[in-house]
């Protein structure tokens, strides 16, 4: 896997620079994610594009010199022009080989298991995690051996109204690359041609996770795998409902 580079890692580091100062973004607990060897970040999707996470990766590039690797929607290798993008930001669509390379560099990778479904809800379920019984991140994570760090945090909820279940949608329509019909309310207008509200963003880092790394661990037991999920899936929930108690 080649370094990010190019027009596409230009855009994206000054879009995500200019979110974070509308944002007033920070966060909280920053270090885990700055020791050496490469980790698993596994994040809440806020809606509708995570873009707290993407803040983080432009500040973990700024102490790292790399733009964490992210595991994007299949759209991103399915719509033509869409793969030069996820190619210059270093992203990939699945479990592809070029993240063994990534990792034998010590770098990072990031995702999301609640994908889109999460992030393109109504205003009636936020802050809730909603991965379902989805492993691939799991699986991902003991074949490469990587920690998992959960992340979370406040205000990536409160950037749009969702009006509507945008995954749902999406299915019903029969949206191209399972992309999701989503409609949300912005500071400007309706998304996707309106600006976010200026709501303040916080993300929390939570301590490596490492149970599935234990000798023994058999990622073919599903009971099993279920387990860690669920305790993964537990603390960025934590992490979202501290952030949000807290008030940061």
């Amino acid at each position: 896997m080649r370094r990010a580079g190019g027009l596409p890692l230009a855009a994206w580091l000054a879009t995500f620079r200019l979110l974070r100062r509308y944002h007033r973004y920070d966060v909280v607990n920053l270090e885990p994610l700055l020791r050496p060897g490469a980790k698993l970040i596994v994040g809440y999707h806020g809606r509708p594009l995570a873009f707290d996470l993407c803040m983080l990766t432009v500040t973990l590039y700024e102490h790292l010199g790399y733009l964490p690797h992210g595991v994007a929607h299949g759209a991103f290798g399915r719509i033509p022009g869409m793969r030069a993008v996820a190619d210059g930001l270093g992203f990939v669509t699945g479990d592809d080989p070029r993240l063994a390379e990534a990792v034998a560099r010590g770098e990072h990778v990031l995702l999301q298991p609640g994908g889109t479904r999460e992030g393109c809800r109504s205003f009636r379920q936020r802050y809730r995690v909603d991965w379902g019984e989805r492993l691939g991140y799991l699986r991902l994570a003991v074949r490469y051996r990587l920690p998992i760090v959960p992340v979370g945090g406040s205000g990536m909820d409160d950037a749009y109204v969702g009006l509507n279940d945008g995954y749902a949608l999406g299915r019903r329509v029969g949206m191209p690359a399972r992309l999701p019909l989503w409609l949300g309310v912005g500071a400007t207008g309706l998304w996707p041609i309106s600006l976010p509200f200026p709501v303040k963003m916080t993300q929390w880092v939570g301590e490596p996770m490492t149970r599935h790394l234990e000798p023994g661990f058999d990622v073919n037991d599903r009971a099993v795998m279920l387990a860690v999920h669920y305790e993964v899936a537990g603390a960025v929930q934590a992490l979202l409902d501290r952030a949000r108690q807290r008030g940061s």
